[in-house]
């Protein structure tokens, strides 16, 4: 038994024309709420312990560090001694129906356009008060492990990058009929149950919540949210006073809730305006279904401790052991690039630029690689040499921390090219991104422990095969702990992009072009889980590893120079 408690609070954010985020689409604005966003929270301690593991999922396209560092400023001070950060982990559904504009880092708050400091706002307040009333409602609970295993006609969910999948030796091949067997249709739950009744749930599932497409306008939980409204509906009709459900990611990456094979793109294009809606709705009632058939069969209950470890890593600059890196010596992440892939969008979830256009950019990419490799005794020389060999083979296109595009200052680009390259240059020119970075390099990672299971929380969008890496790493680094199940969550704690392993990445499809730290990526993160594993497994007064890095300060003049307060003249409905 585990004293448990719940809760959910609306995330009060009222649409008014910003960009949604996930799309990365100028024109995808939020002018209605078709349903509520909602940040819910599950506080879990051991009896007569004085800080609790705290579990809070939001419906929103990610976490990013200025929301969780503004949510553990505010409970230090309201819980004091009784609060953990490294026991908070905050999750997100990945809807690309929710809000933008919460970043510090200057690059996905460009649709929006810029950071919304309302909104951030908005999002701290609802967690903090999520995480309170939990806090309060805590009561004896037990706690039960389960799965459930889709079957292989639901149509739940794809993989959109067979190709990528394909290239890795550790699975079963797939051709274009199979892209539904091409992922892990299995999910992971956690049961809380008071008198032997089910009253809250916490599901583990990886699949986009990409069944709204960008042509809405409204604020909507997509299948996550349904499958979330859903069960607690359920729940509340059998009695439950207050119940919470949870739907949070797993191995999503490479994951889509649409039909990825033949006439794919016919097929996409007849869910259109109020059926796509419908469709996110019983995508999240496929999830919501097998959630609470599975926690009605056999489960496991957890017993034991509860703990956690949390280490920000630079994972611009992480040395790879021979065993991370298939024999390879001397690999190396390096700073964050996008590549032409991430430009070119994925199929049928978020179609981006035109095949001419990302062929140019190809082009213009190889040229600069090609000038600034021509001089190996150039002052720079060194520099884009372990850059290209990190982040081979893609065509890069975009650059941080140096904020260049196609090798130039953002803000010589042509701006009349795309209403985003145009809000990029008006940042530059007016201040704003001179410091600051384009994205993260410093991100954390995570592992709770519950009884006998090990949560792995990962900030990235994580590929299918990338994250049974990862959980096979941990799993065999705790075997001190006898912990009998790793689990993976996604989209925890922050923002960084992909996770592809190093066979996908070279694909460079969407997923490899936005997998930031080049080819070595997933490489440092199972590395680096691996070493949260192993201090883990110790006692807390022999544990050993970074606890004190986190991210560089950003200059609040810059952040203010590229906040838009409320003015959206640049909004065209």
């Amino acid at each position: 038994m585990y004293m448990v408690g719940w809760s959910k609070q609306e995330i009060p954010i009222q649409p008014k024309g910003y960009a949604m985020f996930g799309y990365g689409m100028w024109t995808h604005r939020a002018y209605e709420k078709r349903t509520a966003l909602f940040a819910r929270t599950f506080s879990i301690r051991e009896m007569n312990a004085t800080q609790p593991l705290l579990i809070c999922c939001l419906d929103f396209g990610c976490i990013t560090h200025a929301m969780r560092s503004g949510v553990v400023d505010v409970l230090k001070q309201k819980l004091a001694e009784h609060f953990d950060e490294q026991q908070l982990v905050l999750m997100a559904t990945h809807t690309h129906s929710g809000p933008g504009g919460c970043a510090y880092e200057a690059l996905y708050n460009m649709p929006t356009p810029g950071f919304v400091p309302e909104h951030l706002s908005a999002v701290v307040e609802a967690v903090v008060q999520s995480v309170l009333l939990a806090i309060e409602t805590e009561h004896e609970t037990e706690i039960r492990y389960s799965t459930g295993q889709f079957d292989e006609n639901t149509p739940v969910a794809w993989n959109r990058a067979l190709k990528s999948y394909n290239r890795n030796p550790d699975v079963i091949q797939r051709d274009i009929h199979e892209t539904h067997l091409a992922l892990n249709r299995e999910m992971q739950l956690l049961g809380f149950y008071r008198q032997q009744q089910l009253c809250g749930l916490i599901s583990l599932f990886g699949v986009h919540a990409t069944c709204l497409s960008n042509q809405l306008n409204a604020y909507d939980g997509d299948n996550k949210g349904y499958a979330a409204t859903i069960s607690e509906q359920y729940l509340a009709e059998q009695g439950v006073d207050q119940p919470v459900t949870i739907f949070a990611q797993a191995s999503a990456g490479d994951v889509s809730p649409h039909f990825h094979g033949p006439k794919q793109d016919a097929i996409r294009n007849k869910i259109q305006g109020e059926a796509e809606y419908q469709y996110a709705q019983q995508n999240g009632r496929y999830q919501s279904d097998l959630a609470l058939q599975a926690l009605s069969s056999s489960s496991q209950p957890l017993e034991g401790t509860l703990d956690a470890v949390l280490s920000y890593v630079d994972l611009s600059q992480v040395n790879i052991p021979v065993e991370f890196s298939q024999g390879v010596k001397n690999a190396k992440t390096s700073a964050a690039c996008h590549g032409v892939a991430f430009f070119g969008g994925t199929p049928v979830d978020g179609k981006g630029a035109a095949k001419p256009i990302t062929m140019a950019m190809s082009l213009l990419s190889r040229q600069v690689r090609k000038k600034r490799l021509a001089n190996p005794n150039a002052p720079d020389y060194d520099k884009y040499h372990a850059l290209y060999s990190s982040q081979h083979p893609k065509d890069i296109i975009l650059e941080s921390p140096d904020n260049q595009l196609l090798g130039k200052d953002l803000d010589v680009q042509p701006s009349f090219l795309d209403p985003l390259i145009r809000e990029m240059n008006r940042q530059v020119k007016a201040g704003a991104i001179q410091h600051s970075p384009l994205v993260p390099s410093v991100v954390p990672l995570q592992i709770l422990k519950l009884g006998q299971l090990l949560l792995v929380c990962c900030p990235g969008e994580i590929t299918t095969t990338s994250a049974q890496r990862v959980i096979q790493t941990v799993y065999q680094s705790s075997t001190s702990m006898s912990s009998q199940y790793v689990c993976i969550a996604s989209y925890c704690n922050d923002y960084m992009g992909y996770i592809t392993t190093n066979e996908e990445y070279q694909q460079q499809a969407y997923e490899g072009g936005h997998t930031l730290y080049g080819q070595w990526t997933q490489a440092a993160i199972q590395y680096k889980f691996q070493d949260l594993a192993q201090q883990l497994s110790l006692e807390k007064s022999m544990r050993s590893y970074d606890q004190s890095t986190r991210p560089a300060q950003i200059p609040q003049h810059e952040i203010d120079l590229r906040t838009n307060f409320g003015s959206i003249k640049t909004a065209v409905r």
